[in-house]
């Protein structure tokens, strides 16, 4: 009896990692630290197109995905942002968010908390599944931060669930580029 249970609890281990592992490789890879960037594109709030290729040698892009519009996390990251603005301009980094909510419900979000950056709507999952943050099997980001060089190499990367987290981590980050 006793070796039978000891079998069927590994048997469940065994069974909860496999599942781990499967939750955790399949949405795509997440760069790295070091590596190029996806070149990827997508329309912000307003239709418009916004284009990672476009800033390449011209401004270090912060790069965050969040899971959705005007939920308590969401709204605290990105007003963190919005109240460092002025600092990340003179900085000469560029703030875009990314979920897969609609540019309507972007629109929304903006004008509720009076948001001063592009929010893109990737409500096809695409610019997700290029940086690998897409929850397996849901149309939702995990939120993940991506800080961009001029040269188009990932500096930082946050993947932690707390918008605080981001917000530090990402300061520091750029703390250190622009004293180097």
């Amino acid at each position: 009896m006793k070796n039978h249970f000891m079998a069927k609890a590994a048997a469940g281990v065994t069974a909860l990692l496999a599942g781990i592992a499967l939750v955790q490789a399949e949405p795509g890879k997440l760069p790295q630290v070091g590596d190029k960037s996806p070149l990827v594109t997508g329309k912000n709030q307003n239709g418009k197109t916004w284009k990672l290729a476009d800033s390449a040698g011209k401004k270090i892009v912060l790069l965050y995905f969040y899971p959705k519009d005007d939920t308590p996390g969401c709204a605290k990251e990105a007003c963190g942002l919005r109240d460092r603005m002025a600092d990340l301009k003179k900085d000469k980094v560029e703030v875009i968010g990314v979920s897969f909510d609609s540019a309507e419900s972007h629109q929304k979000f903006i004008e509720k908390h009076s948001l001063n950056f592009p929010l893109l709507a990737d409500t096809d999952g695409k610019i997700a599944d290029a940086y690998g943050v897409r929850v397996a099997g849901k149309n939702v980001a995990r939120r993940v931060s991506f800080l961009i060089g001029l040269d188009g190499k990932i500096i930082n990367v946050t993947d932690a669930p707390q918008a605080d987290i981001h917000l530090t981590q990402m300061k520091e980050a750029i703390e250190k580029l622009t004293k180097k």
